[in-house]
């Protein structure tokens, strides 16, 4: 799961240097619908379990599952327009940051500290590395791994190592966009004045060209963006399904399963996807249009974000991860937290789904 928080790291830092979330007044409403969308969540599930042994899983409905949620939308296609999937991918960043820290502030148990700064001075070697424009991949993967490590150590959820260290990765290129097209312009040129023979052979020049031609398309690329493109379909395949597996399974007994799901727990994780997102989220982004303190996205209206809020009650990865942490010693509460997780990640993402593909209309 680190891999997938590294993943989480670079969106992070992408959406806040280039994307949506580096523009403050097209961030602003995405924000705020994120925060809204996870202040009610944990309110409402504190108000069904203030108290009981289940309080301690205040943060499992405050979680978005950034990928469910966007194929959702991905599926929708023309029937949404662009800037309202752009809205999600913010809103889950933002979603995503939100539970990071939650994991590191509230579900840490005992903090040691030598292992913690030894965790720093790794961190602030991978700084130096990108400061001095350093943009090899291997000295970031082994510090990173030794920053994993140290985290483990302290006491710190070892997956907050993997968005630490995603935002040390360097993120501009080392040569500028005017640069790299006159540079290309001239070594084409050059390869173009050498002879070129029947059976299309190049002579030692043009190798020579070529690879300081591919030389300068990977400077002008960075780190970052290389990582996160590789990195997401390994993630997808491999990482979160064998999470999926490991710690989504529920053996279902049709006898029991109405009682578990009537459990305080479950019924808070449940109204607090479903409920609170969509409270949080269509009732602050309301508030803000009509404050005038935000805008919509363009082409977009307030029925489709009510469709919107609903697509983010899907919690299952996060979710249940934050279960895990929140329930470690105690099987039947992570039980309960489970069923109600899957049954509001499923009704929270069909009615999403219906009412965006059926009922809301864009302008």
């Amino acid at each position: 799961m680190a891999i997938f928080f590294f993943i989480i790291g670079l969106e992070i830092k992408r959406e806040v240097t280039v994307g949506e979330l580096s523009n403050i007044k097209v961030a602003i409403l995405p924000i705020l619908a994120a925060v809204g969308g996870m202040v009610f969540p944990a309110l409402i599930y504190l108000n069904i379990n203030a108290g009981t042994v289940g309080a301690n899983g205040w943060g499992i409905p405050m979680a978005t599952d950034i990928a469910f949620a966007i194929s959702a939308m991905i599926l929708l296609g023309k029937r949404v327009p662009p800037a309202l999937v752009t809205f999600l991918v913010a809103l889950a960043i933002v979603d995503d940051l939100g539970a990071v820290m939650v994991i590191a502030l509230f579900y840490t148990e005992q903090i040691h500290m030598l292992p913690l700064m030894l965790a720093g001075a790794s961190f602030l070697t991978l700084v130096v590395f990108n400061r001095f424009g350093i943009h090899m991949i291997l000295p970031y993967f082994i510090v990173g791994l030794i920053l994993w490590f140290f985290m483990f150590e302290s006491g710190v959820h070892a997956t907050i190592a993997g968005v630490i260290a995603a935002l040390a990765i360097p993120s501009k290129p080392k040569i500028s966009a005017v640069g790299f097209r006159k540079e290309a312009k001239r070594l084409l040129d050059e390869y173009d004045t050498y002879h070129i023979d029947s059976k299309h052979g190049m002579n030692e020049r043009q190798k020579a060209i070529l690879l300081k031609l591919e030389s300068n398309i990977n400077a002008i690329g960075t780190p970052a963006a290389r990582l996160e493109r590789d990195l997401h379909l390994p993630v997808a395949l491999i990482v979160i399904p064998l999470f999926a597996f490991a710690n989504a399974g529920i053996a279902i007994d049709f006898s029991s399963i109405g009682t578990t799901i009537m459990e305080p727990v479950s019924i808070g994780i449940m109204a607090g996807l479903i409920f609170g997102k969509v409270i949080g989220i269509f009732g602050v982004a309301w508030l803000a249009t009509k404050l005038k303190v935000a805008t919509l996205p363009k082409d977009s209206t307030m029925s489709q974000i009510f469709g919107v809020a609903f697509l983010a009650g899907i919690g299952f990865t996060m979710s249940i991860f934050v279960a895990e942490l929140a329930f470690m010693n105690n099987p039947e509460l992570i039980f309960q937290a489970k069923v109600g997780i899957l049954s509001a990640s499923l009704f929270a993402g069909f009615f999403g789904y219906i009412w965006l593909r059926f009922i809301a209309r864009s302008k």
